[in-house]
């Protein structure tokens, strides 16, 4: 099996190649490098989405954590 190592790697390396000289591979790079440039857009969304989730699941444990403490009202008095 080691003999094919590197002519299977020529092979795919070539097929690559060949990919990305094509239309539709021109077409796919384009696709990423149009996905690239709209992620930071699209992480600063999912940023905001995602503290406005912590921020809501800080609230509930913080009120289950009131909820469960038996000596809130002796600490309070």
């Amino acid at each position: 099996m080691r003999r094919w190592y590197v002519p299977l790697t020529v092979l795919g390396l070539g097929g690559v190649g060949a990919f990305l000289l094509s239309e539709r591979g021109r077409s796919a790079v384009r696709g990423l490098v149009q996905s690239f440039r709209e992620a930071p857009e699209r992480w600063l969304e999912w940023n905001d989405s995602l503290d406005n989730e912590l921020e809501r699941i800080q609230t509930a444990l913080n009120q289950i954590a009131e909820s469960l403490d038996p000596h809130r009202g002796l600490r309070q008095q």
